[in-house]
């Protein structure tokens, strides 16, 4: 295997799951170096995540975990009432669509314990992701993404290109007293997008001027028969948007994005001790879905996509006591993103949201097919999460202090 198919070899969700399987067996076998893990405590965490759920959804009745759920403020669904009626075609909402739910989804990193957005619409001021969303929304409607005046439900490759940090913090009312963690990441990667967008005519720009949003084009492209699997979405958005991630891991000419180093996963080829995550990337192939669905692209084998490797799901099982620190001041420490520990709990989270998947499933008595884990993600083990944060801490934070530049949690 050259380093080039090396490389291309992780860009799938299927790569993120072998990689956590082979970290949870580590741990499993008590070979990791941060963590211990306890089985029986995931039971626990099954039941938590089935009480939000049925909370939230009484009815079981749960839809996708993805972006287009923190764009509903107050019972209303404002995505809906912007873009309902004036379009040319399905296709022009589609890539309107896919404009705002890469351009928030490339947003939405961790937005820290203070922050706080004020919604213009409802007057109320919100944090973290439903706070990010909004004000990404806000951003969008006014036109800041767009480079065509009077024409603001889009996000042009131009437009993207000349953002400059202070429009964004201005967008997110960020300032001194109301901190915005990786605001500068965050510009950063959106200019990296318009870049990136740029550049590939042929794949963000077959019906109109280049735009991420073009990526529906694409997409519809290549679906077969009007189907196309989930995990052939994540494929195009590593391959096509892989470039606008900073400057980490590359390996044969191919920048691998969200994938670090860890010791325990050892490999007699190029991909020895490499982990990939692709958290914002799968992130944002569940936000797709729904716009091509509403196009009549039927979207098949979600669960082709793994669990999402962020503090919340990561917190549900340090929390809940699945996951277990084994120097307990580790709880205390701040830790970069690249660093083992980080990199161990997220491979964990990854194998644990299966499992749990498989436990919360058993209660219901359900399948993967009736019930694929991108629902129980929202129903859900994110959701679980936070309920436990908010008791244990009086920040609500995760259980792991993060240092991040607002490029992947």
């Amino acid at each position: 295997m050259t380093e080039h198919e090396a490389a291309l070899s992780l860009l799938s969700a299927a790569a993120v799951r072998e990689r956590a399987n082979l970290m949870l067996q580590k741990s499993l076998d008590d070979a990791l170096p941060h963590f211990r893990i306890d089985l029986g405590r995931l039971e626990a965490a099954a039941d938590l995540t089935l009480e939000v759920t049925r909370a939230a959804y009484p009815d079981l009745d749960i839809p996708f975990h993805s972006r287009w759920r923190h764009f509903v403020s107050d019972g209303a669904d404002r995505w809906a009432a912007v873009a309902a009626g004036g379009w040319r075609d399905d296709a022009a909402r589609g890539r309107s669509a896919f404009d705002l739910a890469i351009v928030s989804v490339l947003l939405d990193a961790g937005a820290g314990p203070t922050w706080r957005f004020r919604d213009p619409v409802s007057g109320q001021t919100v944090g973290r992701s439903e706070g990010l969303a909004l004000a990404s929304l806000a951003m969008f409607v006014s036109g800041a993404f767009s480079a065509r005046p009077g024409d603001p439900l889009r996000a042009d490759a131009r437009a993207l290109e000349a953002l400059d940090d202070e429009t964004l913090l201005a967008g997110f009312q960020a300032s001194e007293a109301n901190p915005l963690a990786g605001i500068a990441g965050r510009a950063d990667l959106l200019r990296r997008l318009g870049r990136t967008v740029a550049a590939a005519p042929k794949i963000f720009g077959t019906a109109d001027e280049p735009r991420p949003g073009g990526l529906f084009d694409h997409l519809v492209a290549l679906a077969d028969h009007r189907r196309i699997e989930a995990a052939t979405i994540l494929r195009e958005l590593l391959i096509h948007l892989g470039p606008i991630w900073p400057s980490r891991i590359t390996l044969g000419g191919v920048a691998l994005g969200d994938c670090w180093h860890h010791p325990a996963i050892r490999r007699d080829d190029p991909t020895d001790q490499l982990v990939p995550f692709h958290k914002l990337s799968q992130w944002l192939a569940y936000s797709l879905i729904e716009p091509l669905e509403e196009a009549g692209i039927a979207v098949t084998n979600v669960d082709g996509l793994t669990g999402l490797a962020e503090y919340r799901n990561g917190g549900l099982f340090i929390d809940s006591g699945t996951l277990v620190f084994r120097d307990a001041a580790d709880a205390g420490r701040k830790h970069d993103v690249a660093s083992p520990l980080v990199v161990e709990w997220r491979a964990l989270t990854v194998a644990l949201l299966d499992r749990l998947a498989a436990l919360f499933r058993k209660r219901l008595g359900r399948d993967a097919a009736s019930l694929p884990l991108g629902r129980i993600l929202q129903g859900g083990t994110w959701s679980a999460g936070r309920v436990l944060a908010a008791k244990l801490r009086p920040d609500g934070g995760p259980p792991v202090a993060i240092v991040s530049d607002g490029t992947v949690f």
